[in-house]
């Protein structure tokens, strides 16, 4: 049985070389090619499996997608092929739904594998984010919680508690106790170390 694929990610040369990888399948057929999250949403019903990327430019996110597709009936795999391997891309990515989380430096017999994988309805991690997975799983008292992973994101780019606030939808109270958890699992006492010690770990992109 042949595998449609739908190849989502801004970069034209990013989909073109995935589109040369993924052609050499014989049970392969990539139908459709999205620039945009947006436009992955649209076209994901046509296909099998979704090979989605999390950062795209303005608009959509790759995980608001994954979750927009994956929220429908008879959805789609998504798989999420990406350069980031961070607790908060991960766990984004897994809470929306994607059936697999992919490194872009993947080997291309390890690309063709976890699309197999996924189309047959089961979970196809990259080692190293079943490891980042299991350490989580291994010392959930000391693991931010995805929330507090979103709100530390928000901190490291320079957003405000205020603005933290409107962004999430929370208090500012909301905002802050999720600041003095984060500082606490972390060890630390100031915004700008808990993004330096998230950064160093890997829980959050800078």
């Amino acid at each position: 049985m042949t595998i449609r694929l739908l190849v989502a990610d801004d970069h034209p040369v990013v989909r073109a070389g995935l589109r040369a990888v993924l052609d050499t399948e014989p049970d392969f057929a990539v139908v459709a090619e999205a620039a945009t999250a947006e436009r992955a949403a649209d076209l994901a019903p046509d296909v099998d499996v979704v090979l989605m990327d999390l950062q795209f430019g303005p608009g959509m996110h790759g995980a608001e997608a994954t979750a927009a597709i994956t929220a429908r009936e008879g959805a789609p795999r998504v798989l999420v092929l990406t350069t980031y391997d961070t607790d908060a891309d991960i766990l984004a990515a897994v809470e929306a739904g994607a059936s697999g989380y992919l490194l872009k430096d993947a080997p291309p017999e390890e690309l063709a594998a976890a699309v197999r994988t996924a189309a047959a309805g089961r979970s196809a991690l990259a080692p190293a984010v079943a490891h980042r997975l299991m350490d989580r799983m291994r010392t959930p008292a000391q693991a931010l919680t995805k929330r507090e992973l979103e709100v530390l994101q928000l901190v490291g780019d320079g957003l405000s508690n205020q603005q933290i606030s409107k962004r999430l939808f929370l208090s500012q109270a909301t905002v802050k106790s999720h600041l003095v958890h984060v500082f606490a699992k972390l060890g630390v006492d100031s915004r700008t170390a808990a993004v330096a010690a998230a950064t160093t770990r890997r829980l959050i992109r800078r």
